[in-house]
């Protein structure tokens, strides 16, 4: 599941399966009342409308009303099919949440007017939020789970 605020960063979680009850909750940890939330038309995004101000853009009459659309977020979903089906091919279930998280750091760290990002200050970012963390085989092949760093 995937936000994208305009103009800002996307924010995703894997879920282990699309039900209302875990969308409703993922937008209330994620997104200010009050807000605008542009969604398509699944059913578990119905009862936004009480906190947030809610735009639908039903897919089977268009994909854009105006500036409700979800193009953006459609887009971050593009680039990472590209990469799992192109890059990585074979990606296990226990490990996308670290894909989903390498394209994320990717879109939302990519170069653009405002950000005039080069390739080596993605690298110097990457590195910095690695130093002093440790990841084990065990870890990689999931026979045991994160170490507390």
């Amino acid at each position: 599941m995937g936000m994208l605020e305009r103009g800002g960063k996307v924010r995703t979680a894997v879920i282990p399966e699309r039900k209302k009850k875990i969308a409703d909750q993922i937008v209330r940890e994620n997104i200010l009342p009050g807000s605008e939330v542009h969604t398509d038309e699944f059913p578990g995004y119905m009862d936004l409308s009480s906190e947030y101000a809610h735009k639908v853009i039903n897919h089977l009459e268009g994909y854009v009303d105006g500036r409700v659309h979800t193009q953006g977020i459609e887009n971050f979903w593009s680039l990472l099919k590209r990469q799992l089906s192109g890059t990585y091919i074979a990606v296990e279930p226990f490990h996308l949440f670290r894909y989903v998280d390498e394209q994320v750091f990717r879109y939302n760290n990519r170069a653009t007017k405002d950000n005039p990002m080069t390739d080596a200050d993605r690298f110097s970012l990457a590195l910095s939020q690695i130093a002093g963390k440790r990841l084990t085989y065990k870890e990689v092949t999931g026979k045991v789970g994160e170490t507390p760093f």
